[in-house]
């Protein structure tokens, strides 16, 4: 049965009205009350009463795996703390990631994300690397991330740290336009008790609690648990519900032992696991005809992980750190089964080198097994149903100190053996000039590779393909199959970078970054069979290849400035121009069409009296040609209030301004075009 579009997006229309009001009302309120007492906007000491230049110097361990500050990291790198996370309303890490200056982050439908940096979004996106606290969230089936299983408890969540860029020489293959790594809180920084719940009409209910407590002085553990239960989306077509609601529940723990104080060790041992289940409506592929139904699915995916972690400290600046983990997934819808089974062990040696110049060098070796079990469908099969992934690893860094707090020289690469292209090199060379204290001069010149996927090596996928897909000559829908092939190459792309940083007040700030990537071997579909996997059926054959290569070029702006006391405002703008070359067409306008040109964002973080905090973001978005989406503008908004020193109670409204927009569009697997509905939804957290 068709909806109003505003009683979807918030339940009715009073209450959207009244949410816009309470929340614009609070806007305007805000300055005049800051005059009136602006002792009381120091009451929260939170996120906006940290200095902009501790923001600058927090440490980050992405760019060197070592801890480094900030402003004197030689790389793009953004920084979402827990505060931020929180402040956002965010209920999900893609949403948080929003709040990222150059990132592209688009929402499919209710359980579904495109997540990229510095261009080529999709559902499936492959040349950005996602960590949670070492673990890779990389899958070998397309060498990306399934988004909607990556739930950590939010509230769990010390940083998430965002490298826009190569960061291949430390990470390895994939992690070609960006690295996101999150970082968890230690067990000991969990201690007591908290709980929360909320609801709304898209988050339709949620709650979590979390306990902490410590065995000995030196040994402290956590356990949590969550479940959440998110709506639908709107169908494009018609306004109806999409069939896509979302359920999911997660458990965790984690026991961290830290002798260091006694000169021992640290030892960490954590997981996850997951079960949740997901309506959606596939295109399946029936014959015969050779046509695509809608077909209505309830997937069931789950899975969990164990990591154990041991680091010690031999004597100042020189320590190892060993890291092992198990990861387990199963996913099983109407299109394709997948069962996949992860070990991975790594270990890592930092020390220095005083011999006339500072010599800071860290270097590791590992190996990753991937076992994968796939299903097949008439949709979607696999020449090979049993791929196992090898992947041996070694790599060095060395940070040369020309000149003490003046001019630092760092230079690494990774050594890698996969099982699909055997040898692979990725070096990397950066420079960092500090010309005065509050100014910093970063470049960088990187080579990083995204390695072929079990499913272009070895998918059948059956499509019926609209009219002109093939070429002008195509009038009517044509069922065509796309094989893999063995014969993939490496992606590759050299990157050179420039930053600059400065902050010329202690009430403002700029970090500034310029691109310019060349892009080679990308992926291809070409018109002819597999030269490595026999015909299976009548349908056109599209084969893929590496045949098609180009460039990208952009800027990111992100000001910050504190404009009074308590009250912070983040602006973000990011330019992307992209150019890809090849007899490809479809695929070029692809790589084109589906990130936005231009992304504008301006985030407002307010501290009132009587402890009350008031957040903004508002964003554009530019159109998406290849995939027929308009530019759209949406705001984020959430007022918090802390009636005492363990309570917050939240109000959240979320892509507020419109009933519903369009973000993205599916691409390789057919689902239904959706939109997404404005939302809001009411929190209570609690802490003992």
């Amino acid at each position: 049965m068709k909806t109003s579009p505003i009683k979807n997006s918030l339940g009715s229309g009073n209450l959207l009205l009244g949410l816009r009001v309470l929340m614009l009302g609070a806007v305007f309120s805000a300055v005049p009350l800051l005059a009136a007492d602006e002792q009381q906007t120091n009451v929260m000491k939170q996120l906006t009463e940290m200095p902009i230049e501790d923001l600058l110097n927090q440490d980050v361990t992405s760019v060197a795996k070592i801890p480094e500050q900030l402003s004197k990291s030689p790389a793009a790198i953004s920084v979402l703390t827990q505060e931020d996370i929180q402040r956002s309303g965010a209920r999900s890490i893609p949403e948080a990631l929003r709040l990222v200056p150059g990132m592209d982050v688009a929402q499919v439908d209710s359980q579904q994300w495109a997540v990229s940096a510095r261009g080529f979004n999709d559902v499936f996106a492959n040349k950005l690397l996602v960590l949670q606290d070492g673990r890779s969230l990389y899958t070998p089936l397309f060498s990306g991330v399934f988004w909607d299983v990556q739930n950590p408890l939010l509230e769990d969540i010390d940083r998430i740290e965002v490298i826009r860029g190569p960061g291949a020489s430390l990470w390895g293959a994939n992690a070609v336009n960006g690295v996101i790594s999150v970082i968890t809180k230690s067990a000991a920084d969990t201690q007591g008790f908290m709980a929360l719940a909320g609801g709304g009409n898209y988050e339709q209910d949620f709650f979590a609690a979390r306990y902490g407590g410590k065995i000995s002085d030196d040994l402290y553990y956590r356990v949590d648990g969550q479940y959440f239960d998110r709506g639908n989306s709107i169908l494009s077509s018609s306004g109806d519900d999409a069939h896509d609601a979302w359920r999911m529940g997660q458990g965790s723990f984690r026991m961290d032992w830290d002798t260091r104080k006694n000169g021992g060790d640290l030892v960490t041992l954590q997981g996850d696991f997951y079960e949740g289940r997901m309506d959606q409506v596939y295109d399946a592929f029936s014959f015969p005809p050779p046509s695509m139904m809608p077909t209505p699915d309830v997937e069931r995916v789950g899975g969990g992980n164990i990591l154990g972690r041991w680091s010690h400290e031999f004597q100042d600046e020189n320590d190892m750190t060993l890291q092992m983990y198990y990861d387990r997934t199963d996913r099983n819808t109407v299109i394709f089964n997948e069962d996949l089974d992860v070990f991975d062990i790594d270990v890592q040696h930092h020390f220095v080198v005083d011999a006339g110049l500072r010599n800071e060098v860290v270097w590791g070796l590992g190996y990753r097994l991937s076992l994968d079990h796939l299903g097949n469908t008439q949709t979607v099969a696999f020449s090979d149903t049993d791929p196992q992934t090898e992947l041996f690893s070694a790599f060095v860094q060395d940070e040369i100190t020309l000149f003490p707090d003046r001019l630092r020289l760092t230079i690494g690469t990774k050594l890698e053996h996969n099982t699909y292209t055997g040898f692979e090199a990725q070096p990397d060379g950066r420079l960092l000039w500090t010309p005065a204290e509050h100014q910093t001069v970063w470049a960088a010149v990187s080579r990083a590779v995204r390695t072929p996927s079990e499913a272009e090596e070895f998918i059948r996928l059956n499509e019926v393909v609209a009219p002109g897909t093939l070429g002008p000559a195509q009038p009517v829908p044509v069922p065509v199959t796309i094989y893999g092939s063995q014969n993939m190459r490496s992606e590759d792309l050299i990157a050179n970078q420039l930053g600059y940083r400065v902050a010329p007040l202690n009430t403002l700030s700029l970090d500034v970054a310029v691109f310019y990537n060349i892009y080679d071997h990308i992926r291809s579909e070409t018109l002819g069979p597999s030269p490595t996997q026999p015909a299976t059926t009548p349908f056109v054959p599209l084969t893929l290849q590496n045949g098609l290569h180009g460039e990208n070029y952009g800027i990111e702006l992100a000001p910050t400035w504190e404009a009074l006391p308590g009250w912070r405002l983040q602006a973000a703008y990011s330019l992307l121009k992209t150019h890809m070359y090849g007899h490809d067409l479809a695929t070029i306008n692809a790589d084109i069409g589906q990130s936005p040109q231009q992304q504008v964002s301006l985030r407002s973080s307010l501290d009132l009296p009587h402890d009350i905090s008031f957040d903004c973001t508002l964003r554009y978005v530019d159109r998406l040609p290849a995939l027929g989406i308009s530019s759209y503008v949406a705001l984020d908004v959430r007022l918090a209030w802390r009636p005492c020193k363990n309570w917050e109670l939240a109000l959240v409204g979320q892509n507020l301004g419109a009933a519903h927009h369009a973000e993205f569009a599916p691409t390789f697997i057919g689902t239904q075009r959706t939109e997404i509905p404005a939302g809001g939804y009411a929190k209570v957290t609690c802490h003992f």
